[in-house]
């Protein structure tokens, strides 16, 4: 099992490589410029250096970017175009670090079928300079994962089947991939708890998408029911999904090279532990 968290760049961005080893996780997931700005400042030289070294120092491996939350590749065309330009800049920015994949909410959009067209065409566009010849600046050429959602509101990737239309969509298909999220799955209606169930949810993804599209998940409980496509994340074992269910993620051989990230509310427990630290310690509980 890799596991890590979504963990703070003050400081810099080796600082959260640095508070990822201090957890003793293997690996982790940053934000590679200001997630709610449409401007972001220059990503400096210096500052990739650094990032690179720390990590090859400390073996963090894999590294996750998580994209803005500004972006909406499935909106009209003023957002829409601000979302592919901030894309290409992160997927910029994780080529110059070496990090292996940025994960995209894929957006919204009143017509399904109009906003799959639109996330597919502006995914195309962002990864198209990229496509033939890795920039000489880049260090890696990293992946676009595209993550589930609870559907909440009109979001699309609610199910698997909108995940497959978009890939099938996408071109080249091997820098493209998705990303897993346990709250977002559970409240669009995928139950996980039982093995049973878990069984079931994952032969659906199988066969829809394909196991090996499935490139890094994000462990969080949640705080509405199944089906409620509510987007609240939890506390491991504090919301609807329950704790339990968590170990059918750490214990999949088919998972183990998978990057497992919290994505737990932040903060400390009425005793003062780290919320993080606990998480960590509920998931790593379940291993066996």
């Amino acid at each position: 099992m890799l596991l890590g968290a979504h963990l703070s760049i003050a400081g810099g961005l080796h600082k959260a490589l640095e508070r990822a080893a201090g957890y003793g996780f293997d690996t982790v997931a940053v934000f590679v410029r200001n997630q709610r700005q449409w401007r972001a400042s220059p990503l400096k030289e210096q500052a990739a250096a650094s990032f690179r070294q720390v990590r090859w120092e400390l073996k963090i491996n894999p590294v996750v970017a998580h994209g803005s939350y500004l972006v909406n590749l499935a909106g009209e065309a003023t957002v829409r175009d601000k979302s592919i330009a901030a894309t290409a800049d992160e997927l910029d920015r994780c080529g110059r670090l070496g990090i292996e994949y940025l994960v995209i909410h894929p957006g919204a959009c009143e017509n399904a079928e109009l906003g799959i067209r639109r996330i597919a065409d502006g995914l195309n566009r962002v990864v198209a300079p990229s496509a033939k010849e890795q920039p000489a600046n880049w260090v890696a050429q990293p992946k676009i994962l595209v993550e589930t959602t609870a559907g909440q509101g009109h979001a699309i990737g609610r199910t698997f089947e909108e995940l497959r239309a978009i890939l099938d969509l996408l071109q080249p298909p091997d820098r493209f991939g998705i990303c897993l999220d346990t709250c977002h799955v559970f409240a669009a209606g995928y139950d996980i708890r039982t093995p049973r169930e878990y069984r079931r949810t994952m032969k659906a993804l199988d066969q829809t998408v394909g196991l090996g599209k499935l490139m890094a998940i994000h462990l969080n409980d949640s705080v509405k029911g199944l089906g409620s496509h509510v987007d609240r994340h939890a506390h491991i074992g504090l919301g609807r999904i329950g704790k339990e269910a968590f170990g059918h993620f750490t214990n999949d051989r088919r998972l183990a090279k998978v990057p497992m990230i919290l994505e737990t509310p932040k903060g400390l427990t009425q005793d003062g532990r780290d919320w993080d630290e606990v998480n960590a310690q509920a998931v790593r509980s379940l291993v066996r």
